[in-house]
């Protein structure tokens, strides 16, 4: 009998998998801990598939991940080089019984981390709090488990193109970012037939040219230009670890997350009434609303890529999306976040259409917003706060969603205030029918914290963003 005792960072049990910074708060010791913990939580002669990205420290921490879920008896299948999605699917090509994904997603060059599934479901939250208590003192005989290769790829590219029948050309700039993405956007861009400009494909886990993160437009400016300069049709760009989507139309404008989400929900419920369709609780309301206009079910959900598939098993949803960018199709896919598909299903959507997407976006109805606007706050302060916030709220007889933080809503928009899962801030967005009245909101949620920490509301200037 092997016995062990293990202390992890505690920085690095976040809410939907665990991250750190590489040799600093996490360490290769930790990727065999974890292995030897999510093995034993599998079980022994069980399957687990393995994928890396393409940072520095992947292939470290993937090859000590391994050693761990060997030596508890696991068998392991190695998928290599790949973007989440395809890890995704090849757990349910293989009917693995768990999948890890080492990846940092889209934080800094230096942070790295672990996406696991357990059973085709997200594996996260109480899950990784319990599997680091674990890791305080445990036991397994050793039993060295199997390791298999195995690929993907050309499986995964002939399934994302199952059904789509392009009929027309299109000018399209694709942007990898220097992420996991890379060659399979290479491979799928080449498959469509049109007029394709590649930027950033070649892997490279120094991000030399931007951060791999669509959801912010400054890592976009590259694509933007490329698309004004040669007047493309649009432009589509992914994160670290191919998961999350951002899109950029003909005239150089950014998509928000729930933007794409309406353009994808008007085509599914042409083709499903009742179709139900989940947005996380940072979406616009118009989104909610043009869904239950154009007769599906709108289903609100917590913010996060395992609140949201965990939602969808459970609502039986045909799609779903987050504001970030993960977008999961289940009408006719797998319910997983996948970017590489929805990249296709958005060069299909506009080659049935044939408009502009700008034309498209701009019949949608308009709101106005603010971005997400984050403020430091105490990691050990910030739920507190949330909760005083709420029920001083409650109390007022408000409009208020409390699944995710709070969402306080009125007949001309609604503020959302919500703890960040992944850092020491808060994070509050805001919505209204015109300028005056958003900048109404953004006070009304202002006076909200300010009744509950004066400094707080202090650091938000109404100014910079109305």
């Amino acid at each position: 009998m092997i016995d062990k005792k293990h202390s992890f960072n505690k920085t690095i049990i976040r809410a939907y998998d665990i991250r750190g910074i590489y040799n600093k708060t996490l360490f290769d010791l930790d990727a065999k801990i974890i292995g030897n913990l999510f093995g034993l939580k599998v079980g022994k002669n069980k399957n687990i598939n393995i994928a890396y990205d393409g940072r520095v420290s992947s292939e470290s921490l993937k090859n000590n991940l391994i050693h761990g879920l060997l030596e508890v008896g696991v068998n392991v299948t190695e998928i290599g080089l790949s973007p989440t999605p395809l890890l995704y699917f090849s757990c349910v090509k293989n009917n693995a019984s768990g999948g890890i994904m080492v990846t940092g997603s889209h934080n800094p060059k230096d942070h790295n981390g672990f996406k696991f599934v357990l059973n085709n479901m997200p594996f996260y939250g109480d899950d990784l709090i319990k599997l680091s208590e674990d890791a305080k003192d445990f036991s397994f005989k050793s039993k060295k488990g199997i390791k298999f290769n195995q690929c993907f790829k050309d499986e995964y590219i002939n399934r994302i193109f199952k059904g789509i029948n392009l009929k027309n050309k299109h000018k399209i700039a694709w942007d990898a970012g220097n992420g996991v993405a890379g060659e399979l956007m290479s491979k799928i861009a080449k498959k469509i037939n049109s007029q394709n400009f590649l930027l950033f494909e070649k892997i490279d886990g120094n991000f030399p040219n931007h951060h791999p993160d669509p959801s912010n437009p400054k890592n976009l400016k590259d694509c933007v230009n490329l698309i004004r300069q040669k007047k493309l049709d649009f432009g589509i760009a992914f994160d670290g670890d191919g998961d999350r989507i951002g899109v950029i139309d003909d005239k150089g404008r950014v998509l928000s997350g729930d933007q794409l989400l309406l353009l994808f929900s008007y085509e599914i419920l042409k083709k499903k009434r009742g179709a139900k369709i989940i947005g996380d609780v940072k979406c616009s309301q118009i989104l909610f609303d043009e869904i239950k206009k154009n007769f599906g079910v709108p289903i609100i959900s917590q913010t996060g890529h395992s609140h949201v598939k965990t939602n969808i098993k459970k609502n039986k949803a045909d799609l779903a999306g987050e504001m970030s960018g993960h977008m999961f199709f289940n009408f006719d896919y797998y319910g997983f976040d996948d970017a590489l598909y929805s990249s296709v299903k958005l060069v299909e959507l506009l080659d049935k259409q044939r408009k502009k997407l700008s034309d498209i976006v701009d019949q949608f109805p308009k709101a106005f917003n603010t971005p997400e606007i984050r403020v430091e706050c105490d990691d050990l302060k910030k739920f507190e706060i949330i909760n005083e916030v709420t029920s001083n709220q409650k109390i007022k007889n408000q409009e208020v969603i409390d699944i995710d933080g709070i969402r306080v809503s009125s007949k001309n928009g609604w503020w959302l205030l919500r703890a960040s899962n992944t850092q020491a801030e808060l994070v509050l967005r805001c919505e209204a029918n015109s300028l005056e009245n958003l900048k109404k909101e953004l006070l009304l949620v202002k006076e909200a914290i300010f009744k509950v920490d004066s400094e707080l509301s202090d650091k938000i200037l109404v100014e910079n963003y109305v």
